[in-house]
């Protein structure tokens, strides 16, 4: 093989002149060994004389397959470019295999000589030295239920070299699948930069460059839901996104039924309410239903059957919010004395937290560890309080908020303000705003947002202008303004189980289902391939065509 000249090691490939001739060739190699190809990965170092290691790392590589361990830590020096803090954690992670197999062999003095007078004097990993210590004096504990031999050897001395591959710099060994990795990071970064990717990454293509049209997105109104006789304040899909609740100034609660198809048709009215429902919550196994009247009571329904299982009321106080615990056992209601209960199903008062835990409107979610309540405090105050330790943290905005929605994996909060904005925080860890979205209209109404779409790509928002507004969530841009309303749009929900569904409630005392826009047939029977009736439209569904 040919040694490379000092100006082919430095030869650049591609337009913007950034990519390494010599990196190129030994992540390649790299892939084809991965893939299985190792003839054509030797032949790709003969022909470019590019090697995917240096000799001095191939002999170390070899040793480590071969068990050679103090040659393997001595050449660990001759390697170059490598820190000496790297090479002692390295040497340990050897030494710890050459530990493990001598126990393996029952060879318990030679190990123990090893943990003591070649592994101690590297001063790392001190609570891990300990653990091994324990291995000589208890060496069932090392026992993880395989039989010993060659193979399963062989798959250890594989596994140190992966652990190897992390601790020693990229430019001495080439991390395993690096080409997979850039070629994944690639369509990643293409799909977040895709205003209107809504399909899972598995449909994007490494032949040409992603691109999503507007035909990807529910923008086109597929029914009308015209069952409540007021304005429709509240709607929310089940965490299954099997049925769709909605509540309204008229004082009834509707569950609809969304149909394998996406048909959605009316499956139970629930009366009981004496004053408009102001806040829905489904319980996270999509089996029950809490209501909650405008400073009234909250009641606790089946879906199945549409029974009230039970009505949580607190003398002449008034509910104005409630939720979940994430196990299902338990009921957190905001109450209009500006104080939190939890309740159990039966409706025992568990404990009472009074202050301004909650304000007037609110909208209440739990932490995605489930120890957290999140509540609206104060006019332009967010709470986080810790139900057990009663710890308290906030999220301070410049104004007035109107409402919050949760994410669904619960990192994510996005919070509704008086002036016109919607604000995302990540909420995992310390909180901190990402995102700011704008261009609806909100003067005098409390307008709610929502996630929605692939992966939660979007977020979406009523208005006071009759219309409904989505932006792409990391970006902030707006992307499409959906009419067809003739009042005030209250609420809009995206189905989690359907990227391609969402609902709206609005003043007009309708619900619009919005989804893909039909695709004409050509041909003129009235049934599609399957024998469904289609009226001559075929309907996208989950990227494909019904």
């Amino acid at each position: 093989m040919a040694r490379l000249l000092a100006s082919e090691e430095e030869e650049v490939v591609g337009s913007k002149g950034v990519i390494k001739k010599v990196e190129l060739v030994r992540i390649i190699a790299d892939a084809l060994q991965s893939l299985g190809y190792s003839d054509t990965g030797a032949c790709l170092t003969e022909e470019s004389g590019i090697s995917l290691h240096t000799p001095v790392v191939e002999l170390f590589v070899n040793q480590i397959l071969e068990g050679r361990w103090d040659e393997s830590v001595r050449l660990l020096a001759e390697i170059g470019r490598i820190d000496e803090s790297v090479i002692e954690l390295a040497s340990f992670v050897i030494l710890e295999q050459k530990f493990m197999e001598l126990l393996d062999e029952n060879k318990t003095m030679d190990a123990l000589k090893t943990l003591r007078a070649e592994m101690a004097p590297l001063g790392v990993k001190h609570e891990r030295m300990q653990e091994l210590s324990l291995l000589v004096v208890f060496p069932s504990s090392n026992s993880n239920g395989e039989t010993s031999g060659p193979e399963r050897r062989i798959n250890s001395r594989k596994k140190l070299l992966e652990n190897l591959h992390k601790l020693l710099p990229p430019s001495v060994m080439v991390p395993e699948k690096r080409l997979v990795h850039l070629v994944e990071q690639a369509l990643s970064l293409q799909k977040d930069a895709c205003r209107f990717h809504n399909s899972s990454v598995g449909e994007m293509s490494l032949l040409a460059d992603h691109q999503c049209g507007k035909e990807h997105m529910p923008s086109q109104t597929l029914q009308i839901l015209q069952e409540h006789d007021d304005e429709v304040w509240f709607l929310q899909f089940s965490r299954d996104g099997k049925y769709l609740a909605s509540s309204s100034g008229d004082c009834v609660v509707i569950i609809w039924e969304v149909a394998a198809d996406g048909q959605i048709s009316l499956k139970h009215r629930l009366s009981g309410h004496q004053k408009p429902v102001a806040y829905l919550s489904w319980r996270h196994c999509n089996d029950q239903l809490l209501t909650c009247g405008l400073q009234e009571s909250v009641r606790r329904w089946d879906v199945a059957s549409g029974e009230c299982l039970h009505t949580y009321e607190k003398g002449s106080l008034g509910l104005v919010s409630c939720a979940w615990s994430l196990d299902g056992m338990r009921i957190f209601t905001g109450i209009n004395d500006k104080s939190v209960s939890m309740w159990d199903l039966n409706g025992t008062e568990l404990e009472c937290w009074n202050g301004p835990n909650t304000a007037r409107i609110a909208d209440m979610g739990i932490t995605m560890d489930g120890k957290e309540l999140i509540t609206i405090c104060r006019e332009n105050t967010i709470q986080f309080f810790g139900l057990e330790t009663k710890s308290e943290r906030f999220i301070e905005e410049d104004q007035w908020i109107t409402s919050f929605v949760l994410s669904e994996d619960r990192k994510y909060l996005l919070v509704s303000l008086a002036d016109q904005e919607l604000h995302l925080w990540n909420i995992d860890g310390y909180p901190r705003m990402v995102t700011k979205y704008k261009g609806h209209k909100r003067a005098r109404f409390v307008v709610r947002s929502c996630f929605g779409g692939s992966n939660q790509a979007f977020v979406a928002s009523g208005s006071e202008d009759s219309q409904v507004y989505i932006w792409h969530r990391i970006s902030g841009d707006l992307i499409l303004t959906l009419s067809g309303h003739t009042g005030a749009v209250n609420c809009v929900a995206w189905n989690p189980a359907n990227p391609y569904m969402l609902a709206s409630a609005s003043d007009d005392r309708t619900i619009r289902i919005w989804g893909l826009t039909p695709v004409l047939s050509n041909s003129n029977s009235n049934s599609n391939s399957n024998g469904a009736h289609s009226n001559g439209l075929h309907y996208y569904c989950n990227g494909g065509t019904s």
